[in-house]
């Protein structure tokens, strides 16, 4: 009797080759199961069963991750306000947790003896897949083809060129990862230091040359709203803002970051709708949030997103962190102006009864409401008291 194998199936090269391979190199029964986080359209999802029974599964499964991956992660990605590196909003390292999650879950469900995924051995998705297969299901056996052949992709198209598979191979030599927080591109370019993405390896082109106004509504930290459209869940938000965002190329960048192996990694990725949102978001904050809040949130988020890159969502720090993040959005709550302009955006300015800028109490560089000249004198020689006693002593101690 075959034993059964849980593949983690996306219907691209490394996928593609994984499905072949195990079924016929090894013999195994493949269930291959494709978690959707927001990147895929029904017909797309047709057509990635359609090849995965091709390439010989015995069965094809999709879970459709999309609002849970939200409510589980994006949300606090959100709330937090992370860019890794100050560049790169975890477009796919966020998704792969769900989705590892959710095979784990699944082979769970079905009693498979092994898990299978397409990772090579240079990245951090190994290093996510295994680690959380571990976790969630100690018991069931890892498989990675990709990794233990050391496959270059050149060598997995000329396999499957040689097992009768007939996909677009020149795009397959681009690997890219769409889900609802935006879309990884790799490829030869980025095995490098200097070269960029030619425009045809990027998933959307440009077609967009007309500025732009949004108006964005912001409810406790989640994007509920564009113009006067109001949407049911912040998913649906999100993609209708990535469907006017993304033609303008806002988003396009290339991130370089330490791996969890320890090696410096290069992607290019386009995530219009997350940039959008977390500049927006964080200009609201920045509004309506004290010093102090805003503060240990950056400290927080920072430890939160890189965390989360590394895969340790499992880890229960990050349910504490989460809490502190929610309890911060009580007040996130407004408009925010935006303006779109090809291959950028500027946030305008916003709208919030929350708002701390009141000019009740007072404007910046102008007149105050609240107190007198000779308020600030007294406060100004308290503030810097100790530090003032400080280079009194000490300037003292030198001269003696």
């Amino acid at each position: 009797m075959k034993k059964k194998v849980v593949l983690a199936y996306s219907g691209g090269l490394d996928t593609s080759f994984c499905c072949i391979y195990l079924t016929q190199d090894l013999g195994y029964e493949v269930h291959s199961v494709i978690v959707n986080t927001g990147g895929f359209s029904d017909e797309e999802l047709k057509g990635v069963e359609e090849r995965a029974y091709k390439m010989g599964v015995t069965s094809h499964h999709v879970v459709d991750e999309t609002k849970n991956f939200y409510n589980t992660c994006v949300r606090f990605l959100i709330y937090g306000n992370v860019l890794k590196n100050n560049t790169y909003p975890l477009s796919v390292s966020a998704e792969r947790v769900s989705q590892a999650t959710a095979i784990a879950n699944y082979a769970k469900e079905i009693g498979a003896e092994y898990v299978a995924h397409g990772s090579t051995g240079a990245g951090n998705d190994q290093v996510r897949f295994d680690m959380i297969f571990n976790i969630l299901v100690p018991e069931v056996q890892i498989i990675t083809p990709i990794r233990d052949l050391k496959l270059s992709r050149e060598e997995e198209i000329e396999y499957l060129k040689k097992h009768g598979v007939d996909m677009n191979f020149e795009k397959a030599k681009y690997s890219i990862n769409k889900g609802i927080w935006g879309t990884s591109v790799g490829g030869k370019e980025t095995l490098t230091s200097n070269l960029g993405l030619p425009e045809e390896a990027w998933p959307t082109q440009v077609t967009e040359s007309e500025v732009r106004n949004l108006e964005l509504s912001f409810e406790k930290g989640e994007l509920v709203g564009i113009d006067n459209q109001k949407f049911d869940h912040p998913t649906k938000a999100i993609q209708a803002l990535q469907a006017i965002a993304q033609p303008y190329g806002i988003g396009r960048d290339i991130h370089v970051g330490d791996t969890i192996i320890g090696i410096k990694g290069r992607v290019g990725f386009e995530a219009a709708a997350p940039m959008v949102i977390i500049k927006a978001h964080h200009t609201l904050e920045k509004h309506v949030l004290t010093k102090w809040q805003l503060t240990w949130k950056d400290q927080l988020s920072a430890f939160y997103g890189n965390w989360l890159h590394e895969g340790q969502f499992h880890d229960p720090i990050m349910r504490n962190m989460e809490a502190f993040l929610s309890d911060t959005q009580q007040n996130v709550s407004g408009k925010v102006f935006v303006q779109l302009h090809p291959y950028r955006f500027q946030v305008i300015g916003i709208e919030s009864e929350h708002d701390l800028m009141s000019n009740k109490f007072g404007s910046y560089g102008e007149m105050n409401n609240s107190w007198s000249g000779e308020d600030v004198k007294g406060f100004s020689k308290i503030f810097g008291n100790q530090v003032m006693i400080y280079h009194k002593v000490n300037n003292q101690s030198q001269n003696d």
